[in-house]
């Protein structure tokens, strides 16, 4: 009989065939799981009391790894390919088997919780990790639960987490040592082999992203905040591109920072915390991540620490370019407590252009808005993905999150362009790539340059600017704007090389259109035609 530390739910382990003899820690608070971490060796306390872990060998996501059972009603919805790796059920049952075992040898660490502000479409969901600092990760980015209603609550997914359990490919199917396997018609998702947490997030959010559509919620790979008279935004990207840096504006309140749903009664947030990249961390640029990073309890995932004076150096990235910090939405001051907001004013799809062709900012029309959803384009920065380098590489990602997409991109597309329409939301395109020229010739946008770009949108005042119609992307362009200098908001301008920059527009304008050949048949002639210049 195992001995149980903590507030245990009703709904037993027993349920999951677990029958674990050792220590179940259950419902742990931070400061506990904080003194367990130390004591376990599992990372060390920073001067100011985050706690500072390594993932080893995996550093970033392995979408190459990442699996969705096929069997039942779900398999009809789930769009099939490279995206979504279909997973037998029979193989299923062994891996499931072997991570029991494994899992049932060990000490254990249970978190219940939520994902969903908005109770109508809330998803309760258990973690149950072998490692205490998983735990506290957990605990950070869910919806954390008043202690009687995670006692009562029963999961309808469930993680089963076992990092340090390796996969052989020739047994279990899988791609490589690493798995993340979800079942939709079970409840179950199996990680393990990586120490990477943001697995355990993703997987989640893959779950909603199936059940939420399907109820006619769009859920969206985004972050959004609120003005003092709240006013909504919505910042949609990829890792790399913006969205917590942006959100995280002084000026306004944080609804949440990645993850939100957009049903008829407004956005929702589906987090309790955030999960911010760290690289070249700047108290002047970010001050409400890096004053997060000082908090106690806060994770901080590959950040260097010198072990003596437990002082933090953000701008080593010598483990990886993926440094990340996951804290709870109570480190924000500016924050909505209920993480819920009314429907969107604004709406920006943020994408890091590795060859510094596109505008800074550009207002899009609705068509405009359905082809540059579709196309989610932006460059994958080192060290987010598994198997990246150094350079940044060029990628089409739909819905500017086609990795964690089980259904087709089609139905997140008709149901934002369905959005827009009915609540008369400004659509915004910002790059926040490079400038002057493409990666290693030309420089990042100026971060200030950006947030007046961004201001300026949401103030009203940039809509109110002339604009120019860019010759090969067809999109409107503000010929300027308060704070950003004119030539800044012309990116041929910044080339020195004039006759360079068009060869190199009219090279990523082909690539939209090959890449949008996928999404034709889904879409009106109108939306086909909003695309750049063939």
């Amino acid at each position: 009989m195992s001995e149980i530390i903590g507030s245990p739910s009703k709904y037993g382990l027993d349920n999951h065939s677990l029958s674990n003899s050792g220590t179940v820690y259950w419902g742990l608070r931070a400061p506990a799981l904080v003194e367990l971490i130390s004591q376990r060796g599992e990372g060390q306390l920073s001067e100011y009391g985050a706690v500072v872990v390594e993932t080893g060998d995996h550093t970033g996501r392995a979408p190459n790894d990442k699996f969705i059972v096929r069997e039942g009603a779900s398999s009809d919805q789930i769009w099939w390919g490279e995206v979504n790796r279909e997973f037998e059920p029979a193989a299923f049952e062994l891996l499931h088997s072997q991570v029991l075992d494994y899992l049932n040898e060990r000490e254990l660490f249970v978190q219940d919780a939520a994902a969903g502000a908005s109770e109508r479409y809330r998803a309760p969901i258990r973690v149950v990790s072998e490692n205490a600092w998983h735990a506290l990760f957990a605990r950070n980015l869910f919806l954390r639960l008043p202690e009687a209603e995670a006692a009562s609550q029963i999961p309808k997914y469930t993680i089963l987490h076992a990092p340090n359990f390796k996969a052989d490919p020739e047994i279990h199917g899988t791609n490589s040592e690493v798995f993340i396997v979800v079942n939709f018609e079970r409840g179950i998702i199996l990680i393990g082999g990586s120490r990477y947490a943001g697995e355990i997030k993703k997987s989640i959010f893959t779950v909603m992203n199936y059940e939420l559509p399907l109820q006619g919620v769009l859920s969206m790979h985004c972050s959004a905040n609120q003005s003092e008279s709240g006013e909504v935004a919505l910042f949609f990207g990829l890792s790399g591109t913006g969205k917590t840096t942006l959100s995280s504006d002084p000026a306004r309140d944080l609804i949440g920072d990645d993850e939100h749903g957009w049903s008829d009664e407004g956005v929702f947030n589906f987090e309790g915390g955030c999960y911010a990249k760290t690289i070249r961390l700047s108290p002047e640029y970010e001050p409400i991540i890096w004053n997060a990073t000082e908090k106690f309890g806060t994770v901080l995932e590959n950040v260097i620490m010198d072990h003596v004076s437990r002082e933090i150096d953000f701008d080593d990235g010598k483990l990886t370019q993926n440094t990340r910090a996951a804290y709870p939405l109570e480190a924000v001051e500016k924050r909505v407590p209920s993480g819920m907001g009314g429907h969107p004013n604004n709406v920006f799809f943020l994408t890091a252009d590795a060859f510094g062709v596109l505008p800074p900012i550009s207002r899009l029309s609705p068509d405009q808005a359905m082809y540059y959803f579709l196309s989610g384009y932006t460059s994958k920065l080192a060290g987010t993905e598994k198997g990246l380098g150094d350079e940044p590489q060029a990628t089409f990602s739909a819905c500017f999150g086609e990795p964690f997409l089980p259904l087709h991109p089609s139905k997140y597309a008709e149901l934002l362009g369905e959005r827009i329409a009915k609540h008369k939301s400004a659509v915004w395109l910002v790059n926040t790539g490079w400038t002057g020229g493409t990666f290693g010739v030309g420089e990042r946008i100026n971060l200030p340059f950006t947030r007046a770009m961004v201001t300026s949108a949401l103030d009203g005042s940039l809509a109110e600017v002339p604009t120019r119609t860019d010759e090969i992307f067809g999109i409107e362009v503000p010929v300027r704007c308060s704070g950003v200098p004119d030539e800044v908001l012309d990116p041929q301008a910044t080339w020195a090389d004039k006759e360079a920059y068009v060869t190199q527009a009219k090279s990523l304008a082909a690539s939209f259109g090959e890449n949008f050949a996928k999404y034709e048949e889904y879409v009106t002639g109108s939306v086909v035609a909003a695309g750049p210049a063939k």
